[in-house]
């Protein structure tokens, strides 16, 4: 920095500069250098929680739940490219036309996806989720409103009482942030292993704590390290819990087998729209990695999962949980659930935002084995 100073206030130019000026100077000639030029403000801006770049002079950014175009952007597509070669190249993996696609991250843990050309038809595309310093606490996802108080207390005696937990929802629904708030309740005594397509869990309060990452197949197309390589060795890590950030494909076999195999505790997410429809999923997923009969598959979810848990984001972009259901067991070929919480729209208020909270069902949790083998009251 102190280099770059001494030459953008020794520079004879052309026009007058006032301080400030040369101040904006310097500091976007170190980022261009040392950061991600035109990107490292809104990385830096702790209000914009999301960056996408849909070409090199079409960047957008989401900011309190809302999406707008930015005034930034790069000053040519080659610009861009370096930025994205420089990011992918720190956490050791490659992109280019014959592997166009990659999820990466950047050094403080937010998410980034790339997709070159030909895939991509405008030029290079890249999306950055990023993540708070300090992971939000259930108590913070109470005062948001995102889950009422006694389903959050509710959950905090699953964990603790190791029920298998599987959380749900659509992109952007806040599954990763609600998986980081539940592993604070997990005791401080256990091992953990954490699987990550890309690593982006905060799990801050274990400190016997193993952080995995997957890793793509090289040039040759050789050397990748899948999800399900990467479940199959943590059984032989003596994991008392095992956290799969997102299950997508045939990992989702992997993660149920653990699951039954004496790893109580274990928590993942999925992408879908409804608990159901994540039941489906997890099939469907299953599926993909062995031609099972669908009642065997159904059999292994239910002795697998304890409770699901759903989370929307609703039609004015906040997050909530919307449902609570136990798994209860597998009646005339069809899972069956207990729903516990149920999110209740009451209506919208002055300014369009939604009104609800989620409420108890009125039904009691039927399998307090675990509950009991813990010492924790129903």
């Amino acid at each position: 920095m102190e280099m770059i100073e001494q030459e953008v206030f020794g520079y004879p130019f052309d026009t007058y500069l006032t301080a400030g000026q040369k101040h904006q100077l310097v500091v976007r000639l170190f980022h261009s250098f040392r950061g991600l030029d035109v990107l490292q403000p809104l990385v830096d801006d702790p209000s914009v929680t999301e960056i996408m770049i849909n070409r090199y002079d079409r960047i957008f950014i989401e900011r309190d739940g809302q999406v707008r175009l930015s005034d930034v952007q790069f000053e040519s597509k080659e610009k861009l490219e370096d930025v994205i070669q420089a990011i992918v190249a720190r956490v050791n993996r490659a992109v280019n036309e014959s592997s166009p696609i990659v999820d990466a991250r950047l050094l403080d843990g937010s998410r980034v996806n790339v997709v070159l050309p030909p895939i991509a038809l405008e030029g290079p595309t890249m999306t950055i989720r990023k993540f708070p310093e300090s992971p939000m606490t259930l108590a913070d996802l109470v005062a948001k409103a995102a889950i009422s108080e006694q389903a959050a207390e509710f959950l905090t005696r699953l964990v603790r009482a190791k029920f298998n937990l599987f959380i749900g929802g659509g992109t952007g629904s806040g599954k990763t942030t609600f998986l980081n708030a539940l592993s604070q309740f997990i005791p401080d005594g256990e091992r953990i292993i954490t699987i990550e397509d890309s690593a982006e869990l905060q799990v801050r309060t274990v400190p016997n704590l193993v952080r995995m990452e997957t890793r793509n197949a090289n040039t040759e197309g050789k050397g990748e390290i899948t999800i399900r390589d990467l479940i199959r060795s943590s059984l032989r890590m003596r994991p008392n819990r095992i956290i799969v950030g997102e299950v997508r494909g045939a990992e989702a076999l992997d993660m149920l087998q653990a699951m039954n195999t004496g790893h109580d505790g274990s928590l993942s997410t999925g992408h879908a729209n409804s608990t159901q429809d994540m039941l489906s999923r997890l099939e469907t997923m299953v599926l993909s990695a062995a031609p099972l009969p669908v009642e065997v598959i159904r059999k292994q979810i239910c002795s697998a999962i304890d409770v699901m848990i759903h989370l929307t984001r609703l039609r004015d972009s906040s997050r909530r949980v919307t449902e609570i259901a136990e798994i209860i067991g597998f009646i005339d070929g069809e899972v069956q659930l207990n729903p516990l919480f149920q999110f209740v729209e009451t209506g919208e208020d002055e300014y369009g935002r939604v009104i609800g909270e989620l409420r108890a069902t009125g039904s009691d949790l039927q399998c307090i084995d675990k509950l009991a083998m813990a010492g924790i009251a129903v």
